[in-house]
C-alpha cells in the first residue's frame, strides 16, 4: 500500500555503502530494529552534537582544552623500548611557532610510523591539552595528508553509537541515505512555512547531517523544528483520522432511567465532588449519544476516578449491555473488584473477577457466564481482552492505568463489543501538550479536586545518613498504631549501584521490628504478593517494604507514613504516585524522601517540587520540563507514538498549529484525496502512521 516513491527509503539499510552485511546487525541494534533497519531509519538517526573543527590556529595560539586542527611537520618518534611496554608511542610535531606531542597508548606501532613518517607534513585534529608544561594531543581524532584534509568537514556531526560502530561509519551511512531521498512535494501550508520560517524537509535533513555550524543540530533550531513539526503534523493527522473513523461508526445509545446509578450514589459513604459530577455528566451524555464514546478520564492521586467509572458501567448495564474494566496488574484488578463488588451487588448487579491466575475450571465458568450475559460487569487484567473471551454484548470497556496504550491498542480493546464505548483512565496527570499528542483522538475529562476530608501530606527530604533517626521515629509512630510503606528502588543488592535493596532493607527492619515487617515486589508470584498485601491491609504487618509495585492504585487508608529510600533515583511523577498511597484516611500523613547526596540539579528540583505542592497537574508539567515526554509517559513502550524528532518539552508549542493544520486539511477533504493532498498522504507513510493511511485507502 505504501507509495512506490518511498520505496528507496524503506529498502534495507544494509544496501547502503558503509553498512553491508558486516555492520548490518550493529545498525539494527543501534536503530532499535531487530527485524532489520531500513534506509529511513538511518536517515532519521540524527546527530545529537557536533565536533567543531573550524579552529585552525598556529600551535602558539592554540587554546588548551579545545578541539584544534593544526598543520605541523613530524620531527621525532619516541617509541617504547619494546612492543610489550605500557609506555606510550609519542610523536613530536611542530610548526614555526611551537610543538605538540601526539600520544598513542597501546597503539599499532606500524600504523603510527606509516601515518606520521618523520619529515612529513600532516594535518592533526583533536583535543589540545597541557600536561606537565607541554602541549599534548592524546589519540588524535584525525591524522591527514593534504588530500584528506581537503575533504574534512569543518563541523562534524556526532551520532549516538552502539558497541562496534564508529562515527565515520554512521556518517558515511547517513550520506548514503541522503542520496536515496526522493524529491517530495511540500506538505506544510505556505502560511505556516512563512510564519515559522521553516526550511524544506530535504533541506532540514541535509542541514542536520551536514552541519555548517553547531547550531544546525540544535533541537530548537530551524532544521530540528521543521522535522519536529512534520512529525507532529503526521501524528495529529493520524489521530484525527482515527477519531473520524471511530466517530463515523454508528454507535449505540445507552438509554437508561438512571435508577441504578442513583441507587449506587445513595449507597456511597460520601458525596461526589463537583469535578466527579461534571465528569459523570460528560460520560452520561456520551453514552446516550448515537456516536461512540472515546474518552480519557484523568485525575490526580485519590481524586475518585474509580467511582466515576463504576457509575458509567452501571448506566450501561441498566441500558441492557455489559461493561468491563481492565487494570494493568492483578493486585490492582483484585483491589478494584473488592471495592466495587459490594456497591455493584448492592445495586443488584452481577460482577466477576478474571485474571491470568484463574484456575482452568474457574476460567471456563467465567467465560460461559460472560457469553450468556450472566455477568454484568467483568473486572480483570489483560486476560479480559484475549481472543478466547467473548462477551454477550459488551457496551463499555474501561481501561485503567494504561495511558501507554497507543491508538492501535485502543481500537483493539473496544472491538470486543459491537462498537463498544471506551473510557481510558489514568491516575498520572498528563501535561496539556502530551494529552494533545497522545490522546488527540479522545475527549478528555479531568478530576482536579480531591474528595473532602483528604488530609494534606507533610512531605520532607532528609539525607540517608540519618537512617537511625528515621527508624527511631518510625518506632514511635508504630507504637501509636501507625502503618507505613518503605519503598526501595531495587529488589536485591546491586553490585553497580549503591542503592538499598528491598530484601536487604526488610532484613534490617525485621531485626528492629520483628514480624511487623512485610515485603512485596514484582518478582514475587501472584499469591504471595496478594497475601503480603492482605496482611498489611488487615494490620497484621505494620511496615510494608516494597518496590514501585505499590506505585499506582493500592489503597490502604490506615497507612499514614510513606518512606522512599534513594528518592533521588525516582522520577517526579513516580514520587507523587508513591506519596499518594498515604493521606487516604482520616489520620495525618507524612512522606519522607531519603536521598544520598550530593544531589544533581534535576534531582534537587524534583525533591523541592514535591515538598512545595501536592497538585499532580503542576507536578506533571514540571516532570515534562525536567525529563522529557518519553520518560514521563513511558512513550518508548510499544503502542505509543515514540516520537523520533519531536521533544514536547522543546516543541510542545508546535502542537496547536499542527492540530489546526491537520484539522483544516481534513475539513477540505475528509479522505485527503486529490493531488493537492498527495504530500500529506506521503507524510503519513513516511512517519509510519500506517493505520491512519490505510483508513484513507479504505475510505
Amino acid at each position: 500500500m505504501r507509495p512506490s516513491l518511498l520505496d528507496p527509503l524503506f529498502a534495507p539499510a544494509a544496501s547502503l555503502s558503509g553498512i553491508g552485511p558486516k555492520n548490518a546487525k550493529l545498525f539494527d541494534r543501534l536503530l532499535g530494529k531487530p527485524e532489520g533497519a531500513r534506509v529511513v531509519d538511518v536517515l532519521f538517526h540524527l546527530p545529537y552534537a557536533t565536533l567543531d573543527r573550524r579552529a585552525r590556529p598556529k600551535i602558539r595560539d592554540a587554546i588548551p582544552d579545545t578541539i584544534v586542527t593544526i598543520e605541523a611537520k613530524v620531527t621525532e618518534h619516541r617509541e617504547p623500548p619494546n612492543a610489550r611496554s605500557r609506555a606510550p608511542f609519542t610523536v613530536l610535531v611542530e610548526d614555526e611557532t611551537g610543538d605538540v606531542e601526539l600520544v598513542f597508548f597501546l597503539a599499532n606501532h606500524a600504523w603510527v610510523r606509516s601515518r606520521l613518517p618523520v619529515g612529513a607534513t600532516r594535518w592533526i585534529s583533536g583535543k589540545l591539552e597541557r600536561w606537565d608544561g607541554r602541549n599534548q594531543i592524546v589519540h588524535p581524532d584525525r591524522v591527514m595528508d593534504a588530500d584528506e584534509f581537503a575533504r574534512l568537514p569543518a563541523v562534524e556531526p556526532v551520532y549516538g553509537l552502539t558497541e562496534g560502530l564508529f562515527q565515520r561509519t554512521v556518517a558515511r551511512a547517513a550520506e548514503g541515505a541522503l542520496k536515496r531521498l526522493p524529491r517530495l512535494p511540500e506538505w506544510i501550508g505556505a502560511e505556516t512555512l512563512h510564519l515559522m520560517k521553516l526550511p524544506g524537509f530535504e533541506e532540514a535533513l541535509r542541514s542536520m547531517h551536514r552541519p555548517a555550524a553547531p547550531r544546525d543540530v540544535d533541537s530548537a533550531g530551524p532544521a530540528a523544528t521543521r522535522l519536529a513539526y512534520d512529525e507532529l503534523l503526521a501524528n495529529q493527522l493520524a489521530l484525527l483520522l482515527v477519531r473520524a473513523r471511530m466517530r463515523g461508526l454508528s454507535g449505540r445509545a445507552h438509554v437508561a432511567e438512571g435508577a441504578l446509578g442513583r441507587r449506587l450514589e445513595a449507597a456511597l459513604p460520601f458525596s461526589l465532588t463537583g469535578a466527579q459530577r461534571k465528569a459523570v455528566e460528560e460520560i452520561r451524555a456520551d453514552l446516550k449519544a448515537e456516536k461512540r464514546m472515546i474518552r480519557l478520564l484523568q485525575g490526580d492521586v485519590g481524586s475518585g476516578k474509580t467511582i466515576v467509572a463504576l457509575i458509567a458501567m452501571v448506566e450501561v448495564v441498566e441500558a441492557g449491555r455489559q461493561a468491563a474494566m481492565m487494570a494493568p496488574t492483578e493486585v490492582l484488578a483484585r483491589q478494584h473488584y473488592e471495592r466495587m463488588a459490594p456497591l455493584a451487588e448492592g445495586a443488584g448487579l452481577r460482577i466477576a473477577l478474571m485474571t491470568g491466575r484463574d484456575k482452568a475450571s474457574e476460567r471456563r465458568a467465567t467465560l460461559a457466564a460472560l457469553a450468556s450475559r450472566e455477568i454484568d460487569i467483568a473486572v480483570g487484567t489483560h486476560a479480559l481482552f484475549q481472543e478466547s473471551v467473548a462477551f454477550a454484548d459488551l457496551g463499555l470497556a474501561v481501561v485503567d492505568e494504561q495511558h501507554r496504550f497507543g491508538v492501535r491498542q485502543r481500537l483493539a480493546l473496544a472491538s470486543k463489543g459491537e462498537v463498544a464505548d471506551l473510557l481510558v483512565m489514568t491516575a498520572t496527570p498528563i501535561p496539556r501538550s502530551l494529552v494533545l499528542a497522545y490522546f488527540g483522538d479522545m475527549d478528555v475529562s479531568a478530576l482536579r479536586e480531591k474528595p473532602p476530608g483528604r488530609q494534606p501530606i507533610d512531605t520532607r527530604a532528609m539525607p540517608i545518613e540519618r537512617l537511625q533517626e528515621v527508624a527511631a521515629g518510625l518506632a514511635r509512630a508504630l507504637a501509636n498504631g501507625a502503618r507505613a510503606y518503605w519503598i526501595c528502588p531495587l529488589v536485591e543488592e546491586s553490585e553497580t549501584l549503591d542503592v538499598a535493596a528491598a530484601e536487604d532493607r526488610t532484613a534490617h527492619l525485621r531485626a528492629l521490628f520483628g514480624d511487623a515487617v512485610g515485603l512485596v515486589h514484582g518478582r514475587m508470584n501472584g499469591p504471595d504478593k496478594d497475601a503480603a498485601m492482605a496482611r498489611f491491609q488487615k494490620g497484621e504487618t505494620k511496615i510494608l517494604v516494597a518496590t514501585t509495585v505499590v506505585e499506582v492504585g493500592v489503597d490502604v487508608p490506615e497507612a499514614t507514613i510513606m518512606i522512599v529510600e534513594h528518592a533521588e533515583r525516582f522520577g517526579l511523577a513516580q514520587l507523587h504516585q508513591l506519596r499518594g498511597r498515604v493521606g487516604r484516611g482520616a489520620g495525618r500523613s507524612s512522606c519522607l524522601l531519603l536521598y544520598k547526596g550530593p544531589l544533581g540539579e534535576a534531582a534537587q528540583a524534583r525533591l523541592e517540587t514535591l515538598r512545595e505542592t501536592e497538585d499532580g497537574f503542576r507536578i506533571a508539567e514540571e516532570d515534562l520540563r525536567l525529563r522529557g515526554e518519553g520518560d514521563v509517559l513511558g512513550a518508548r513502550q510499544a503502542g505509543a507514538p515514540g516520537f523520533r524528532f519531536a521533544r514536547l518539552e522543546v516543541h510542545g508549542s508546535l502542537l496547536k498549529r499542527a492540530r489546526e493544520e491537520a484539522a483544516a486539511a481534513l475539513k477540505r477533504s475528509g479522505r485527503l484525496t486529490g493531488e493537492e493532498n498527495r504530500g500529506l498522504r506521503l507524510l503519513l507513510y513516511l512517519f509510519e502512521r500506517d493505520e491512519a493511511a490505510r483508513l484513507i485507502e479504505a475510505g
